[in-house]
């Protein structure tokens, strides 16, 4: 009697410890959405990975999204110098600009600038390919140098207004 009494006492505590609950255990799976946004002609693609139950539809296309920029940001300009004549028929723009990144994460992303020239405003990354990835907490330093022949023309002055930072991954 006493065997056949713990037999149904571990049968019972092995169905209760086994039963599951579906509320507890909702089916969830993991996709990728890919994203693209455009700045100035240019595309960025930007990835974001998502749970979600597991009748969701696989994700479609690329979907277009605004532009993300990276918030706790700052810049320090360090340098920023238009030489409208060199001398040698010339115009010449330098430019060091510190990006900070303030946040507790690493970024991926590309800096643009707003630049006012001759009183036209446009924003550029000038092709700069430093700085694609900061370390959270930390700073990086993008540089810029050309010098421009006057046969096209000569920009009287060249003005930095704001420098910001769209996040790519």
């Amino acid at each position: 009697m006493l065997r056949k009494a713990y037999y149904i006492l571990v049968t019972t505590i092995l169905l209760v410890s086994c039963s599951s609950n579906s509320n507890e255990e909702e089916c969830v799976k993991t996709i990728t959405v890919q994203n693209v946004y455009f700045v100035n002609n240019q595309s960025h693609y930007y990835d974001s990975v998502i749970e979600v139950p597991c009748n969701f539809p696989e994700p479609g296309e690329i979907q277009e999204i605004e532009p993300l920029l990276l918030e706790n940001f700052t810049y320090n300009v360090l340098l920023f110098k238009y030489t409208k004549d060199t001398g040698n028929n010339t115009s010449k723009l330098e430019f060091q600009i510190q990006l900070n990144n303030l946040n507790d994460f690493v970024v991926k992303g590309v800096p643009y600038l707003t630049i006012k020239s001759d009183g036209l405003e446009f924003s550029t990354n000038y092709g700069i390919s430093s700085c694609n990835e900061i370390a959270a907490n930390s700073s990086c330093i993008i540089s810029f140098e050309t010098e421009d022949s006057h046969d096209l023309g000569i920009v009287n002055s060249i003005e930095l207004l704001n420098v910001e930072y769209y996040l790519t991954n």
